[in-house]
């Protein structure tokens, strides 16, 4: 819902960053993997209940991810880093609940199994109309520097960051928070499901 706007708010930087790591000759793969391998390390700070270093790796993360596409748009876009960036931030969104889950087994594990089951829903729904809509030929008319067909939401990446910064500043209050996002993860996947395939249709 809100990933048009805040695509607006930090495109600038994101682009003025990009160009001098490509005067560096760093590439947009390089940096989905590094980003990646940053994300990563959220899980064992949120294993071992260190929130505020977990929260940096996923800003850090975050970051890389909207540096790998002003990356892509410099040096070319390419269906196979499309394909690397969405299958990693897809392993990335699942890996931050289940820290949380082995932080707190007793407390948030089913929480945590209901935030990564809606996050299944989203996921698939999403992918699913991107494959269909690249044979069709279906254009995006508001993503269309994207590398697949980017099927808008109540939950998109904007609120999936907000949710992670809120659970990393309240743990305490986990279960809650997954409940209610997860709850709405569930909204944004049955109406891309209904839109999806009456556009099909």
């Amino acid at each position: 819902m809100l990933d048009s706007l805040s695509i607006k708010v930090i495109r600038w930087p994101l682009s003025q960053s990009a160009r001098v790591l490509n005067r560096f000759g760093v590439t947009a793969n390089q940096t989905t993997l590094f980003g990646f391998a940053l994300g990563c390390l959220a899980f064992p700070a949120l294993a071992f209940e260190h929130y505020s270093i977990a929260l940096v790796f996923i800003l850090l993360n975050r970051i890389c991810d909207g540096l790998d596409g002003a990356l892509a748009r410099i040096q070319g876009i390419s269906d196979a880093g499309g394909f690397l960036d969405i299958s990693l931030d897809f392993l990335f969104y699942s890996l931050i609940p289940f820290g949380f889950v082995i932080a707190n087994p007793e407390q948030n594990a089913i929480a945590g199994a209901f935030l990564i089951f809606s996050f299944i829903g989203t996921g698939t729904s999403f992918l699913a109309f991107a494959v269909m809509a690249g044979k069709r030929g279906i254009e995006n008319p508001v993503y269309r520097n994207k590398s697949l067909y980017y099927m808008s939401g109540l939950t998109e990446g904007t609120e999936t960051i907000g949710c992670f910064v809120l659970l990393c500043l309240l743990p305490e209050h986990f279960a809650t928070i997954a409940f209610v996002f997860g709850a709405a993860c569930w909204f944004t996947t049955f109406t891309r499901i209904y839109s999806g395939f009456h556009t099909l249709r």
